[in-house]
């Protein structure tokens, strides 16, 4: 692709390099700015760079937040004695969308896949455990995508906790195995969350 510009090259280059941007889509992305007025492409470059410098984890469950707490975690409307282990911030974002669970949630950031390189100390477990531990958790609920990385997840989890007296479920598999969780849609998700199951009665089918 020959450019006329350094300075088009480079922004397409930049582009490109989100996740399912090839060279020929970043360039009509950025030939749609360039036909924007300025304060609009001024506004994203504004919000993006706010995003990078100012967004935050919430320090209880790691989710995106503007805030060390994040608004689901400082709601007193959510019940506290339920935790949804998740494995991002877009399954939070998810489950949410389905308005049929109102418990807290822990964002473990990843899932243990060793062909990847991710390990357990590379997910916020410990911080999970002692949750359970030092919190009035009463249901650890496994929300984890049904692929093998999300069952070996959540049995490494389900070993840590041990003798931790605490009711384990995961969602009903109306959910495919072998599906990633973001992209069920909202009823069977919701359905899912509501009609869960003991985590050991997973282990038997």
């Amino acid at each position: 692709m020959n450019f006329s510009s350094k300075i088009l090259e480079q922004a397409v280059d930049h582009v490109s390099q989100l996740p399912g941007i090839g060279k020929r889509t970043a360039l009509r992305l950025v030939l749609h700015l360039m036909r924007q007025p300025a304060n609009q492409t001024a506004e994203l470059a504004g919000s993006l760079s706010k995003m990078r410098h100012d967004l935050k984890f919430c320090t209880t469950c790691h989710n995106v937040s503007d805030n060390d707490l994040c608004e689901i975690c400082a709601s007193p409307k959510r019940d506290r004695t339920v935790l949804c282990v998740v494995e991002d911030i877009r399954d939070v974002m998810a489950i949410e969308n389905t308005s049929q669970y109102r418990g807290l949630y822990h964002v473990l950031g990843g899932k243990i896949s060793p062909m990847d390189g991710v390990g357990p100390q590379d997910l916020n477990v410990v911080s999970l455990v002692n949750r359970v531990k030092n919190e009035a958790v009463v249901e650890l609920i496994f929300a984890l995508s049904p692929t093998i990385e999300g069952d070996t997840t959540n049995f490494y989890i389900f070993k840590q906790l041990g003798d931790i007296p605490v009711n384990t479920s995961t969602i009903a598999r109306g959910i495919a195995v072998g599906d990633e969780l973001e992209f069920a849609d909202e009823v069977t998700l919701g359905r899912s969350i509501l009609h869960r199951v003991p985590y050991e009665t997973s282990l038997k089918s």
